[in-house]
């Protein structure tokens, strides 16, 4: 029995090739361009089999049934009405949207994507904001898939009541599968939920203090209340008289940090002096330009600031490594299939 309401997932290309897409046009899209409209091919799953074998005579004999499936599936099976949710990478956010459209095939400048559904768009939030068991499911390794163990949180999300059942895949779609780089993305978002539920505010300053002086420098963290703008003084020698002199602000909240505060700081940073702002979260690109412009001025968003984490997790005192927990695994390093 088909669910009252059907959650789907939607990637914009590995590089977010079709994020702008997306957002300002207020769609979805698939690509497989060269297909062209898929109301000329016929509405069983073979039929866009023998579409794609037939447009992609070198495709691989294991990504044919993944792939029309998707292609069926998007033209098929949703539905307006329908949520779907867009993990946005750029953002570390995700969007969730409702379909208002059907299918239809555009062939504009944005060729690559022709493939559309109308969507709006009802909320962005967070990637910390969903457990990390939906996060596995939003990352699957396909473009366009169902969100089927962790639909009833995404519709919490939107205070709807959740539905009681799934489209079961007859071909057995992979929703979950995961590859070395989601399960980098996955590392990552857990590191920046703990540090959001576990280090907020002060704590957190004393943690970014702790990085500095993992990376050889000394500092002086500011006590707890109005600091005037700056979180730590960090120097290289044991008094702080010798330059460089670095003054440090310290953001711990999940929004967009703008140019107002970067600027700010900036004016409180002396002659042979250097500013450092670190966020969980992302930089404005007012806040980015006005940083490209000042040679002594740093940022370092959430992104970044996860990369550091990982270089120094090793180091890290042991209280940390207690709240971010990592453990060092392998994992297959893909490699293409030789010919036959």
């Amino acid at each position: 029995m088909k669910a009252s309401l059907t959650v789907w997932g939607i990637h914009a290309g590995r590089f977010g090739d079709a994020e702008s897409l997306f957002i300002e046009k207020k769609c979805v899209a698939l690509g497989w361009h060269e297909v062209g409209s898929l109301k000329k091919i016929g509405k069983a799953r073979d039929d866009f089999k023998e579409a794609l074998i037939k447009t992609y005579p070198a495709i691989k004999k294991g990504a044919i049934p993944n792939n029309a499936g998707q292609l069926y599936r998007f033209v098929h099976e949703m539905k307006v009405g329908d949520l779907i949710v867009y993990p946005r990478k750029s953002h570390r956010t995700v969007q969730i949207g409702k379909i208002t459209g059907e299918y239809e095939f555009v062939n504009d400048e944005i060729s690559h994507y022709p493939n559309r559904r109308r969507v709006e768009w009802l909320k962005e939030l967070p990637r910390t904001a969903f457990t990390q068991g939906a996060l596995y499911e939003m990352g699957s390794a396909m473009s366009f898939f169902q969100i089927k163990n962790y639909s009833e949180e995404i519709q919490k999300k939107l205070d709807l009541k959740p539905g009681k059942a799934i489209i079961e895949d007859p071909e057995g779609d992979e929703s979950i599968a995961l590859v070395a780089e989601e399960i980098e993305e996955t590392t990552r978002d857990f590191i920046l939920k703990q540090l959001s539920q576990e280090l907020k505010g002060h704590p957190f300053t004393d943690f970014v203090a702790h990085l500095l002086t993992l990376m050889g420098y000394h500092t002086r963290v500011s006590p707890e209340g109005p600091d005037g703008g700056i979180d730590i003084i960090a120097h290289t020698d044991e008094l702080g008289f010798v330059p460089p002199i670095i003054k440090v602000q310290v953001k711990s909240s999940d929004g967009t940090i703008g140019d107002a505060p970067v600027s700010s700081l900036y004016g409180k940073v002396g002659q042979n002096e250097f500013g450092l702002f670190v966020t969980m979260s992302t930089f404005s690109s007012p806040a980015k330009s006005f940083a490209r412009s000042k040679s002594n001025l740093r940022l370092i968003d959430g992104q970044e600031f996860v990369d550091i984490i990982l270089r120094y997790y090793e180091q890290m005192d042991s209280r940390y490594k207690g709240i971010i927990s990592l453990k060092k695994v392998f994992v297959p390093q893909p490699i293409d299939d030789k010919e036959d």
